[in-house]
């Protein structure tokens, strides 16, 4: 059996030296770090190091959850993670539903690099624009409202629009990039179905519903696990970058508070506690979605 197998691998050879640099760089990178997070359960000391730290048990841990505001960070994380699952998730499935239903003309190729251009932008030049175009003195949005008789308004420095502004700046960015993968689906669709159809007097509503929706929903079952795996994994930069004394009763999440409360002050074990504790929920979502998914639809991770 060991000479069959060994045979096979010098027969293809080829094949295994490709996997073998991704294959490095996982574990290098990715599978070797783990070990740091014992670092959670230690009272880490720089001097000693990771493994000569004395240890501290659960202790970060409960200093994280008895936080006064730990209830709040839970649910800023989870209200912008699922408001923009709710709307950014369904965004590129319409868009490609929608350039599908069009020819391969110039409006069709104008309309994809108009979509496709803003997921280019970085981070910190997307948030520069949103706080100039809702700037309260030279912002466009304010310029608007004062035409109509409206006193200018700091947008930005109102809580409750705080997760709006964040998420449809995010669907304005990405919906474009996101629809990628949807347009290479339904370019995969066997052309006699639309055919058949056509045949049969179907509209174009009934064909997308029958033919395209059908097609896309592996592919969107795939995303969507993989979307609420990492719902409690929300973005820092962005969200830090749009914060301001004004809007910090929504805008503050958990990947900014560890910012803040473990790097700034080097509390090196605090960051690495609440880092694990966010990765043991996103891994019991992505098993339970998994297993949901699987159960409902038959397309799963595994």
């Amino acid at each position: 059996m060991l000479q069959y197998h060994y045979m096979k691998m010098r027969r293809h050879w080829q094949l295994y030296l490709v996997v073998l640099l991704p294959m490095t760089y996982l574990i290098i990178f990715k599978y070797i770090p783990m070990a740091g997070i014992v670092l959670a359960f230690k009272e880490y000391n720089v001097i000693q190091g990771i493994w000569g730290s004395p240890w501290a048990g659960m202790k970060y841990f409960n200093q994280f959850f008895e936080s006064p505001n730990f209830w709040l960070y839970i649910k800023n994380t989870l209200g912008i993670s699922l408001y923009g699952l709710l709307v950014g998730f369904p965004a590129p499935i319409i868009l490609a539903l929608a350039l599908n239903e069009v020819g391969n003309g110039l409006f069709k190729k104008s309309v994809q690099m108009v979509a496709y251009a803003p997921y280019f932008i970085s981070t910190v030049i997307m948030v520069s624009i949103l706080i100039v175009t809702l700037s309260p003195n030279v912002g466009i949005i304010s310029k608007f409202f004062a035409w109509l008789g409206v006193e200018n308004t700091n947008f930005m420095g109102i809580p409750g629009l705080f997760k709006s502004i964040y998420v449809w700046s995010d669907v304005w960015q990405f919906t474009g990039y996101g629809a990628i993968i949807y347009i290479a689906a339904l370019a995969g669709v066997n052309p006699e179905l639309y055919e058949s159809a056509k045949v049969d007097g179907a509209s174009r509503l009934q064909k997308i519903w029958s033919i395209d929706i059908p097609s896309l929903i592996p592919v969107s079952v795939i995303l969507l696990i993989l979307n609420l795996g990492n719902l409690m994994r929300l973005g820092f930069e962005k969200i830090y970058l749009m914060q301001n004394p004004l809007n910090l009763s929504t805008s503050e999440v958990i990947s900014t508070y560890v910012y803040k409360v473990g790097l700034l002050n080097s509390s090196f074990s605090f960051s690495t506690a609440i880092g694990l504790f966010n990765s043991v929920i996103n891994l019991i979502l992505l098993i339970l979605v998994n297993y949901i998914a699987r159960r409902l639809s038959n397309t799963s991770l595994w």
